[in-house]
């Protein structure tokens, strides 16, 4: 099978082989994982998505810091292709969905039935392989943690990206007023088609005075939720926005930069301050993770939630999709999307 295989840390952007910069390599001829346990299931992968921390993680830069070699990616879809004796949840040709700790950016993958999520019928495969990290995330943030409700004001910053798009989303579907900050035009006139109530523009507004703005027209006391997965000064200057008892989501730093909350002024406005680590919930909180992605893919199926595709690529191009990511370009997700032509067993 093909495989994208992290032999050294480096430029995931970088095409692989490309170079002795070249942090990735393509295998042709990996070898195909075998069913190791009577539960285990083996998924022929249709498309996984780029998240952030992919990046971050073939550079060394994670918090998650694999052995070498390994291969990359999370979240994926795809159909059964086998499972063990033991398996009672599917069926071969199932469409499935789930995340792994490693090892989607290949042709196959193996998980055990537990880590499976069934795509309910009428469900875009391909774009369910954009679903679970960018829509888990804010899911188990905006509802599990901050429990965002009707009425309260939540702003986004990096709206527009993956976890952006599925957090403004989420925020609508539980009634909040949603204030949404990202830069371009384009970028701006896609967030305005999800509904929201007001969008900062970067690149040519104040976001401290735009917002203020907006909530003195609307009445508003200040920010209720603030969804942060950009850091530094953004960050920073969101804080001067706040309301008494907001709930601050520190969700990443796609800045660079990681960004300080002052203790003396968390204690006087009573602010909550969330890390979330999305991915820990496997091991700490499985149950709160296993929920939120059946609500989840319940909405999709619903046709509450739309996952927007930004960007598509074949797993050789996955330097461009990693170029496209780490550049801001995309709106909504970046995927690695397999054709039909996997190789037989």
């Amino acid at each position: 099978m093909e495989a994208l295989v992290c032999r050294k840390l480096g430029d995931p952007t970088v095409a692989p082989e490309g170079s002795d910069d070249s942090a990735l390599t393509l295998s042709k001829a990996h070898p195909i994982p075998q069913l190791n346990s009577p539960t285990s299931v083996r998924i022929r992968v249709k498309a996984t998505s780029l998240n952030f921390a992919n990046y971050l993680q073939i550079q060394g830069k994670y918090q998650e810091k694999p052995p070498l070699p390994f291969i990359p990616g999370s979240d994926y879809s795809g159909t059964v292709e086998a499972i063990g004796e033991g398996v009672s949840k599917f069926k071969v040709g199932d469409p499935v969905c789930s995340l792994a700790a490693l090892g989607s950016f290949a042709q196959f993958v193996v998980a055990d039935e537990s880590e499976l999520f069934l795509v309910p019928k009428g469900c875009d495969l391909v774009g369910v392989g954009a679903f679970p990290v960018a829509y888990g995330t804010s899911h188990v943030a905006l509802v599990h943690r901050a429990q965002l409700g009707a009425g309260q004001v939540l702003m986004v910053l990096g709206a527009a990206g993956g976890v952006g798009v599925s957090a403004v989303q989420i925020g609508k579907i539980r009634g909040a007023t949603v204030i949404a900050v990202a830069r371009g035009v384009e970028k701006v006139r896609f967030l305005k088609s999800l509904g929201v109530d007001h969008v900062v523009d970067l690149s040519n507004e104040d976001m401290t005075q735009s917002v203020k703005g907006f909530l003195k027209a609307r009445k508003l006391k200040g920010v209720d939720v603030l969804y942060d997965p950009v850091g530094g000064m953004l960050t920073k200057d969101s804080l001067k926005l706040l309301n008494w008892g907001a709930h601050i989501l520190i969700i990443g730093f796609a800045s660079g930069e990681v960004p300080i909350v002052p203790g003396n002024i968390a204690l006087v406005k009573n602010w909550t301050v969330h890390g979330l680590y999305w991915g820990s919930h496997r091991i700490h909180r499985p149950r709160i993770l296993e929920d939120s992605l059946k609500e989840l893919l319940s909405w999709l199926a619903d046709g509450l939630l739309t996952v927007k595709i930004s960007h598509t690529y074949s797993l050789p191009q996955a330097n461009l999709a990693f170029a496209a990511l780490k550049n801001r370009e995309a709106i909504g997700k970046v995927l690695i999307v397999f054709d039909e032509a996997t190789p037989k067993l």
